[in-house]
């Protein structure tokens, strides 16, 4: 039997292939019978560290618990091949939370909790079947000739486009990191702008269709569709946004060590400010005194008060059965019940012997990152399949990460780790548990897809794999609810003041006493940071301080 430390992390274990790992990082303060905390927070994930970091700074004694044996959520790195390949089990790359103020003004000092970043370049490649190829760089020049190799007015369009979305920055840029409904709305910004009505429609217009109507060569169109795609089908109204998602001379983040250094680094910090973090603690129940959240009762019995706020990061699905059902309201209920999915992955990590080597003009190319998409009718296709509960492994448009080649701590001396994944519904027609009869034949045509392009991955360069379907993330972790890995759609319905539900996107939760963050709330998923610092924001004013004070604090 392994050695389980107070911190949760298995110690000095042997690992069998296909079985999951986690990383040794020291001791952990226990908390005693009687502790009393101001702030119980239920679940670890990236954005429930960010919040209760801030609320440790400011003072308060933060206890926080996760069902897991390793903390992290969605930003974790595991072991989860072979011994010493730290493989990114959700997110790799971290742009969004760049822009953040805590990590733009270096708000928490997190890299002397251990946080670095390398800025791989190229940024991303796409290969085509007939041969040819787009490269992006950081230097924008550069990029603009990988399109103008197709066409000269798609060179020049990839050129404006990016000179649109920097002239549009301070218009469109920075709400994500305030809670909804703080500063002027975006419809009054939008009518004050000479641009206004440009975005407006563009915003308003689908992603297919702002790039269909400023690229016309397919290989450009596909590049953009495809790295990355926003999980959201690119005809879908209001996606416009994320045609310029892949436009950009900022290379694509990533940490040094793994995804997992970004959580890690916040729980050192939260522990040196006088925190608690506890794992293997499974939250059953909230307790609810005088019709106020007063702490939690976990699943072995034990349980927790808070003497100021309950913070969740749990879904909401979950959440709502975790105190009577006449504690929320109506409309609260009618929300949770409504909630809508996203597209989901099927996710294999590999252990290999060397990274994939797609052939260029003059040799090979190893990216970090790279996407393969056969044409943007092949992701048009994809709403028609996920609604029909498809799983559709003809061409299938993957994302491939060996981020290895740019971090070589993450595994042995001359090895790589590789994640391939692809784009499947939760739902299939069959029923979410014919994933476990379908997960290793869509992985082994996801590899059959890569290898036409990298044909150097045969099977004597692959040491082991890990197979995730979308039911398996949803096992995995509960806040991945049907494979959702952003926890639900980005569609109008879940978006903006209406994620998670109209009237409750203040992070404040109906019962008093309970405030919520993470991807089910604005401004949803992947890692930005930013439902943490918001939800932080928050309870500080509630508290009669503010994240400003805290932060300059000294």
């Amino acid at each position: 039997m392994s050695e389980i430390t107070r911190r949760g992390f298995v110690k000095g274990a042997a690992l069998a292939p296909l079985a999951f790992s986690t990383l040794p990082l020291g001791a952990r303060a226990m908390a005693a019978p009687g502790d009393r905390f101001d702030i119980v927070v239920a679940g670890a994930g990236h954005n429930s560290l960010i919040t209760t970091a801030y609320l440790a700074k400011a003072g308060y004694r933060c206890l926080v618990l996760e069902v897991h044996p390793i903390i992290g959520g969605g930003v974790i790195s595991e072991e989860l091949t072979l011994p010493g390949f730290k493989h990114d089990t959700c997110s790799t790359a971290h742009n969004g939370i760049q822009g953040n103020p805590l990590m733009r003004n270096d708000e928490l000092k997190l890299r002397d909790y251990g946080l670095e970043y390398i800025s791989p370049d190229p940024i991303m490649h796409m290969p085509f079947a007939d041969g040819s190829y787009i490269t992006q760089w950081v230097d924008l020049e550069r990029t603009a000739a990988e399109f103008a190799k197709f066409s000269k007015k798609d060179g020049e369009a990839y050129e404006r486009m990016y000179h649109e979305s920097e002239a549009a920055k301070d218009l469109l840029g920075g709400d994500q990191y305030a809670p909804p409904g703080t500063g002027k709305p975006l419809s009054e910004r939008l009518a004050a702008n000479p641009m206004g009505k440009f975005w407006q429609r563009r915003l308003a217009m689908s992603q297919w269709e702002v790039i269909r109507e400023n690229f016309e060569n397919d290989h450009c169109r596909a590049f953009l569709m495809g790295t990355p795609w926003s999980m959201q089908p690119p005809q879908y109204p209001m996606t416009g946004r994320s045609a310029y998602a892949a436009i950009r001379t900022a290379p694509r983040k990533i940490a040094k060590g793994g995804s997992g250094m970004l959580t890690q680094a916040l729980a050192k910090f939260i522990e040196a400010h006088n925190g608690v973090i506890l794992v293997n603690k499974s939250v059953a129940r909230l307790i609810i005194e005088n019709g106020k959240c007063a702490g939690v009762e976990c699943a072995d019995g034990s349980s927790y008060r808070a003497d100021k706020a309950v913070l969740s990061t749990m879904h909401i699905k979950h959440l709502v059965e975790m105190a009577p059902h006449d504690m929320w309201p109506q409309d609260f209920l009618y929300g949770v019940d409504t909630w809508e999915g996203e597209v989901s992955e099927v996710v294999t990590h590999y252990a290999v012997k060397e990274p994939p080597k797609y052939p260029i003009k003059g040799g090979t190319i190893s990216p970090a990152e790279s996407a393969i998409l056969a044409s943007s009718e092949r992701l048009l296709r994809f709403a028609y399949d996920d609604a029909c509960g498809i799983s559709n492994i003809e061409e299938p448009p993957i994302s491939v990460f060996c981020s290895t080649v740019a971090d070589p701590t993450r595994a042995p001396g001359g090895m790589h780790t590789l994640k391939v994944l692809g784009f499947h519904p939760y739902n299939l027609k069959e029923g979410p548990d014919h994933w476990d009869v379908l997960k290793n034949q869509v992985s082994d045509a996801q590899l059959d897809y890569l290898r036409r392009f990298a044909p150097n991955l045969t099977d004597d360069k692959i040491l082991s794999r890990f197979v995730m379907s979308p039911l398996d993330l949803e096992r995995k972790n509960p806040s991945f609810w049907h494979g959702s890995i952003h926890a639900g759609a980005s569609d109008p319905s879940q978006s903006g003041a209406m994620r998670p539900m109209a009237g409750w996107a203040q992070y404040r939760m109906p019962i008093p006493g309970l405030y919520q963050t993470g991807s089910c709330t604005y401004p949803g998923g992947s890692v930005t940071g930013a439902p943490g610092r918001n939800a932080a924001m928050v309870m500080l004013k509630d508290f009669g301080t503010s994240i400003e004070e805290v932060v300059n604090e000294t």
